[in-house]
């Protein structure tokens, strides 16, 4: 018998960074702190005011969000378009797994960071909370399948399950994935497990 699917809210991730403490420091001067913005879904997580120009040998790409709180390492969220802007080749991975990643130069008004890595194109995922985990019988790590809905509808396969205690029931795309499957943030889409 064929499971029903779950329905899930997408949120559309648009370029964006998070950076090290030490990164931070140089680019907007010492002991300063990010100046949140607006919270995001996720528990602890935010937009700040704080922003960057993304710069390559190639192209510049201004006003790119920076996302708190600092992490310990920096790490660059962007779409495959941004990426030919760029003229670079970043590898889809998880957030977080940045071994062998490429790097630029990140600006601002105070300073300047050369990054050894950290740009990614993020795997498409889906947030889970321990309680969503156990009532869809999911698994970290696990891959499924999910579909979206309406004119444009698309299936994206191999979406990673991440599972956290607070982590808030949500499925991530970049603007690429989004424009193509004709989705915004807020829009329900399919789980198919």
């Amino acid at each position: 018998m064929l499971k029903q699917p779950i329905k899930i809210i997408v949120e559309v991730s648009a370029r964006h960074l998070h950076l090290s403490k030490d990164d931070f420091e140089k680019l907007f001067g010492k002991d300063k702190k990010l100046t949140p913005m607006k919270p995001l879904f996720q528990d602890g997580q935010f937009a700040a005011w704080e922003w960057v120009t993304l710069k390559t040998a190639k192209a510049e790409i201004p006003h790119v969000r920076v996302l708190g709180p600092t992490r310990e390492r920096t790490q660059i969220e962007m779409s495959i378009t941004d990426a030919y802007t760029l003229g670079i080749e970043p590898l889809v991975r998880q957030s977080g797994d940045l071994e062998g990643t490429p790097g630029l130069t990140l600006v601002s008004e105070k300073g300047e960071v050369k990054t050894r890595g950290g740009v990614i194109l993020t795997l498409r995922h889906i947030h889970a909370s321990d309680k969503d985990a156990e009532k869809y019988g999911l698994k970290n790590g696990q891959i499924v399948t999910v579909k979206t809905l309406g004119q444009r509808a698309l299936v994206f396969n191999n979406v990673v399950v991440r599972i956290k205690p607070d982590f808030v029931w949500r499925f991530h795309i970049d603007t690429d994935e989004a424009n193509a499957a004709g989705v915004k943030n807020g829009d329900e889409c399919d789980v198919i497990v």
